[in-house]
This record gives C-alpha cells, sequence and structure tokens, in this order.
C-alpha cells in the first residue's frame, strides 16, 4: 500500500498581517480534514473536495464564500476536480449560484460527458442532477461589499485555493477553486478551471494546483509543465521551483504551485510575498502550515 499525502493552498498572494494566522488556520484545518479521508482509506478525489470545500466555507479567502466580486458587483465562481488515474477532470466557470463549486466539479467529473461547463449551462446541469443551487446574496459579504465599492482590490491580488492528494491505492488527485481576479470583466475566466494551467493529475507523474495571475499561468501551462518535469525526473519541490521560474521569465507573472507525486513527495513554491499551505503526510504530526 502507498503512503498517502496530501497539501493544500490559500492562494499565492500578499497576506496582511492581520489575516496572516487566520490563513494559517484555514489551510491547517483543510489539510486535516482531507487528512482524515486519506487516513481512513478515502480516495485522493474525495480527500481533495472535501479539503476545498473547507477552504471555499473560509471567507478569507477568493473562493467560495469569500470569492471576490466583478465589475457588476457579482461573484462568478471556477473549480476542478482531476482524476490522475483517468486524467478525466469535471470543471465549472462563471457560476453564480452554486455555494461550493468544487462539488458540482465533482458532479462534472462523475456524471458528465463533458468535462467543463459555463455559466447558465452549469447550473442548468446542476440543478437536472438533484444540485441546490444558492442565492447569488450569499457572496455579498461585508468585506467584499466594501472592497467592491472602495475599489480596493490592489490590497488583495488572490486567494484562490487548491488541494492535491495521494491515497492508499497510489491513486493522485488535483482540485482548484476561484472566485477569480477582483473588479474582473464579467464572463472572465482565469486558469484555475482550465486542465494543465490551474490543475494537473497524473498517476504517472504527480497532482498539481496552482495559483497567482491567471493570464500568466495560461501562457505557460504551468500545472502541466510541473507535472511534466516531475515524470522527467525532478523531485516535487525542484520541479515546484522550476516551473516557478520558468513563469516568470517568460510572462513576467508571480504564482505559486503545490505538488505531490507518486511516491507520496510534496513540494511547494511561489514567487509572491506569501502563499499560505499546509500538508500532512503522517498521523503522527498535526498539519505543517507555512506562508
Amino acid at each position: 500500500m502507498t503512503t498517502p499525502a496530501i497539501i493544500v493552498h490559500g492562494g499565492a498572494w500578499d497576506v496582511p498581517s492581520e489575516l496572516l494566522e487566520q490563513c494559517r488556520h484555514g489551510v491547517r484545518t483543510a489539510a486535516d480534514r482531507g487528512w482524515t479521508i486519506l487516513a481512513a482509506g478515502g480516495t485522493a478525489l474525495d480527500a481533495c473536495e472535501q479539503a476545498i470545500i473547507e477552504l471555499e466555507d473560509d471567507p478569507v479567502f477568493d473562493a467560495g464564500i469569500g470569492s471576490h466580486l466583478n465589475r457588476d458587483r457579482r461573484a462568478q465562481l471556477d473549480a476542478i476536480l482531476m482524476d490522475g488515474r483517468s486524467l478525466k477532470s469535471g470543471a465549472v466557470a462563471c457560476v453564480e449560484r452554486i455555494r461550493n463549486p468544487i462539488q458540482l466539479a465533482r458532479l462534472v467529473l462523475e456524471k458528465s460527458e463533458h468535462m467543463l461547463l459555463a455559466g447558465p449551462g452549469a447550473e442548468q446541469f446542476a440543478v437536472e442532477n438533484g444540485f441546490s443551487l444558492c442565492d447569488r446574496s450569499v457572496f455579498l459579504i461585508d468585506a467584499e461589499l466594501q472592497r467592491w465599492a472602495s475599489r480596493a482590490g490592489d490590497a488583495v491580488k488572490s486567494g484562490t485555493v487548491g488541494a492535491v492528494a495521494l491515497d492508499a491505492n497510489g491513486n493522485l488527485a488535483s482540485g482548484t477553486s476561484t472566485g477569480g481576479t477582483f473588479f474582473k470583466f464579467p464572463g472572465r475566466v482565469g486558469d484555475s478551471p482550465l486542465v494543465g494551467c490551474g490543475c494537473y493529475a497524473d498517476n504517472e507523474g504527480a497532482a498539481v494546483s496552482s495559483t497567482g495571475n491567471g493570464e500568466s499561468i495560461m501562457k505557460v501551462v504551468l500545472a502541466k509543465a510541473a507535472n511534466d518535469l516531475i515524470v522527467a525526473g525532478h523531485s516535487p519541490q525542484s520541479a515546484a521551483d522550476a516551473a516557478n521560474a520558468m513563469l516568470t521569465r517568460r510572462t513576467g507573472g508571480r504564482g505559486g504551485l503545490i505538488v505531490v507525486d507518486r511516491k507520496g513527495r510534496v513540494g511547494a513554491s511561489f514567487t509572491t510575498k506569501n502563499m499560505a499551505h499546509a500538508f500532512r503526510t503522517s498521523n503522527d504530526a498535526a498539519a505543517v502550515d507555512f506562508v
């Protein structure tokens, strides 16, 4: 049996000092939630989904309830979940009435012939499959309304969340969820729900979740680039560092990524001031967190 592992992130961004402890607590709790599933023999897909639900429910992050508002003062959320065994993913983009979009991404993964559904079509798929829609107003939390009213988006660059995991059966999974960039043009889709950009999982290589400047990440297909380096023989940490260096060199954009390979080794790299992340690889200790 393979030794399981999970690592989660709360986005590569310049975390204000007053939010550091909340971010640490958030990723630590999410890692523990995912680890509980892995330690009980559960799947990497379940572990990633549950860890990301924890992060989507924490308003400090730009995902789920804490999603940034777009130019029209609406939250449009994106998410993806990928299975390293089949290379299939399920993703949704620009959904406005899905409280936890990672759950809808899981539904697309398991019940749709397609891999990415967007906007009203994604919500229609949700309803047809018994998934409850929420009221758009749940995303109008005080912090985001104040940010939108003052246009103070520069203070928060990103808080995209993600998780990658390896289960006891040797299967890898990865997931990413986001509200996107603050004050974005309506309909904008970033890297997060795109295979190979914001997320990638391959049982022959690694599981990767990316965060940062979406337009830059898409240019270099960051998550797939890190996976390919691992397939070529790099360690997760070496691959993460090399992929981030390539992102900087080719695009000038800032970002971060977390990685776990098929041996259960983890890696994380970021070029921003902070990237809240935490990992578990053993029952013997609490989640190790970094910012």
